[in-house]
């Protein structure tokens, strides 16, 4: 009898861990779906675009992008986003040339509700252009400001929302033509419990100086997973380049990302 009371304790204990695992799961899955939730994280996102251009060329982008999260009150947060492009690419500037090193960086900074209303949440602040190419052919040579809002609804394991930015130079190299350019990223994504999720990304940049824009589509399987104590979570999927000039239109690309966790 007490072998049976023993046996019905583990497995209800079995099941509760189970249980709570999942919950945790879904949970950071959902903050990992918004991009200004109050969760520390550090993705290193990994792109390669191939048939770049008429010289088929190639790139290789791993843009890290740390996100800080900072309570300003009980019902405000501050959303710190960084983007660091490191590149290497083939091909593209020329026959046989190749050019490798940091890219411009792009900062934003989100000033959000604590709390969403029915799930619904939203984010705006400024966003600013950095001029930290290492290579000429890698930077713009420009200090641009402008502003960021993103906006988005999450009910049961689904999320969709919008993010919108808008950057114009305002110093720099006189040699470089201007900036004026517009970044609007459609995303969708469902989660299940266990943490895994299928998100589908649309990322417009719209060249206003050449009127030109470059759209890719990148639908993407996700999952979550731990190294000892910490929290990652990896996703891969393929890259569509739906328009862009022909000069700079990429035949096919792959994206891959690992993302560093930091749950409170």
């Amino acid at each position: 009898m007490k072998n049976r009371i023993y046996l019905s304790l583990l497995i209800g204990l079995a099941f509760f861990q189970y249980g709570h695992a999942q919950d945790e799961a879904a949970e950071l899955a959902k903050k990992l779906a918004n991009p200004i939730a109050s969760l520390i994280s550090v993705p290193f996102q990994n792109n390669l675009d191939h048939g770049i251009g008429s010289l088929k060329g190639s790139r290789y982008t791993l843009n890290i992008q740390p996100v800080i999260p900072i309570a300003i009150s009980s019902n405000l947060n501050l959303i710190s986003r960084v983007i660091l492009p490191v590149v290497s690419q083939y091909n593209i500037s020329g026959i046989n040339k190749h050019e490798s090193g940091i890219s411009d960086i792009v900062a934003s900074a989100f000033f959000s509700p604590t709390n969403s209303k029915n799930g619904f949440t939203w984010g705006a602040g400024p966003v600013l252009l950095f001029p930290t190419g290492t290579n000429d052919y890698l930077t713009g040579k420009k200090f641009g400001v402008g502003p960021t809002i993103v906006a988005l609804k999450q009910t049961g394991g689904w999320t969709i929302g919008a993010l919108w930015n808008q950057i114009w130079s305002v110093s720099g190299s006189s040699t470089r033509e201007d900036i004026s350019q517009m970044f609007v990223n459609p995303f969708l994504a469902y989660n299940w419990k266990s943490g895994a999720g299928l998100t589908g990304n649309l990322e417009w940049t719209q060249n206003w100086q050449s009127n030109q824009a470059n759209v890719w589509f990148s639908p993407m399987f996700s999952g979550l997973t731990s190294f000892g104590k910490q929290k990652v979570s990896f996703a891969v999927g393929p890259k569509f380049n739906l328009a862009a000039p022909d000069e700079v239109r990429a035949k096919m690309g792959l994206r891959a990302s690992l993302v560093l966790l930091f749950p409170k």
